[in-house]
């Protein structure tokens, strides 16, 4: 992704469901690779796009949100399963573990990240609206897109 495809004027939440619709893009594209190459391919660009969606997400919605009682809980479940496929990466990343365990956790991670998209969209925005106002809410979707843009940018030719 580069800059041209921001639409600054995007609230946080129509800016995340986007990056959520490439991740899901992502997931059926690794779902359906085949051949070691091309499944490590695909994994490493649902990698780095999932590593900058959460760098971005976590300081652009679950720490403003969090700033309120009500949406604590809410912040800390997502936070949570952030870190559950942070760890199924690096399982991923470990060049010592046998394909057949490769390929379990690349399906859990497949699972978890369709999982996270769903519960995040159906329940977590909701609250978070009612949480955030109109302007912050406004204020937020630049700020995690440039961020994004700069995360995939600094980290896409590791």
């Amino acid at each position: 992704m580069t800059n041209e495809n921001m639409d600054l004027q995007q609230d946080i939440f129509a800016a995340l469901v986007a990056k959520h619709e490439v991740q899901r893009e992502l997931c059926n594209k690794l779902e359906k690779s085949e051949g070691e190459a091309e499944r490590k391919a695909a994994y490493e660009d649902l990698k780095l796009e999932l590593q900058a969606h959460a760098a971005a997400e976590e300081r652009h919605l679950y720490v403003p949100v969090m700033q309120h009682d009500e949406g604590l809980d809410l912040s800390r479940h997502a936070i949570t399963e952030h870190h559950e496929m942070d760890e199924m990466m690096e399982t991923l990343d470990d060049g010592r573990i046998g394909k057949e365990k490769w390929d379990k956790t690349c399906a859990d991670l497949i699972h978890k990240v369709r999982h996270h998209l769903e519960e995040e969209e159906d329940e977590f925005f909701q609250e978070a609206r009612k949480i955030l106002d109109t302007d912050l809410q406004q204020r937020l979707g630049a700020l995690y897109q440039v961020e994004h843009a700069e995360y995939e940018q600094t980290h896409g030719d590791d």
